[in-house]
């Protein structure tokens, strides 16, 4: 019960700094007012979901890998491809449940639900993570715990621009600031689920973990590929690039930085 307890707040924790990133939708100028801005918040959050994809997915999922005794880039190769072709399959469904909407409509939500859906995917593996570190603190000495409090501090701070990513892009497409913020925020309450969950499984979801980090690093490189990079690079000039380079290198420090 403690364990559950723990888990339960650190991933709150780690979805409140989601939340609060997501908050920065309401800090930011009109969404008609600058297109170059607009390509720079789609470049930043490609940036931002690449650094994650790399060391917050596809390094621990070969680092697990090894440490049970797997082929390490095994897991990585089949989890991406697995998530690229989900989310392939799910970008072919979902004009089929929206029939009566216009093509510019349709294309839009579209968009949207494919960047949220990403970044939620990942965030599940990460409140996992979180609940395997506090599920083996049980009967274990002082170090386990303060280990399990680094590791949410880690993922709650990174969690921030991954908010801003979502909800930035989102309300520079047109949608309202209050939609927008519920759009990043809701995207990390993944998190204390998955956490709790994982707590009560904990014999059984390490084996699968390697699968699950690479299959949502797919999916966040399909959105980040099909999506978000070609229309951060509409238009003149280098703005949609250096959005990109800004939001991999925070997130790349960030991760880094935090371990």
């Amino acid at each position: 019960m403690n364990c559950i307890l723990y888990s339960l707040g650190a991933t709150g924790f780690t979805f409140g700094l989601t939340a609060l990133g997501a908050a920065m939708v309401f800090f930011m100028r009109r969404p008609e007012s600058c297109d170059s801005v607009r390509r720079i918040f789609l470049g930043f959050a490609a940036g931002v979901m690449i650094a994650a994809s790399v060391w917050s997915l596809l390094i621990p999922s070969i680092e697990r890998a090894r440490e049970l005794d797997l082929t390490p880039w095994l897991p990585a190769s089949v989890g991406i491809s697995a998530g690229v072709l989900f989310l392939m399959l799910f970008d072919k469904l979902m004009p089929f449940f929206r029939p009566a909407e216009e093509d510019s409509v349709r294309n839009s939500l579209g968009k949207t639900s494919l960047l949220v859906f990403a970044v939620t995917l990942h965030n599940i593996p990460e409140g996992m993570a979180v609940g395997l570190a506090f599920s083996l603190t049980a009967g274990a000495d002082a170090g386990s715990y303060a280990a399990a409090i680094a590791l949410a501090v880690g993922i709650g701070i990174q969690n921030f621009p991954e908010g801003a990513a979502i909800s930035l892009p989102l309300r520079q497409a047109g949608m309202s600031r209050s939609k927008a913020f519920a759009c990043g925020a809701l995207s990390g309450i993944v998190e204390p689920v998955a956490g709790t969950l994982t707590v009560l499984a904990a014999g059984h979801i390490v084996s699968v973990m390697p699968w699950l980090l690479a299959f949502a690093a797919g999916a966040m490189l399909y959105v980040v590929v099909e999506e978000l990079i070609p229309e951060a690079h509409l238009g003149s000039g280098h703005s949609g690039t250096m959005g990109v380079m800004l939001g991999f290198l925070i997130m790349m420090i960030l991760d880094v930085a935090l371990g």
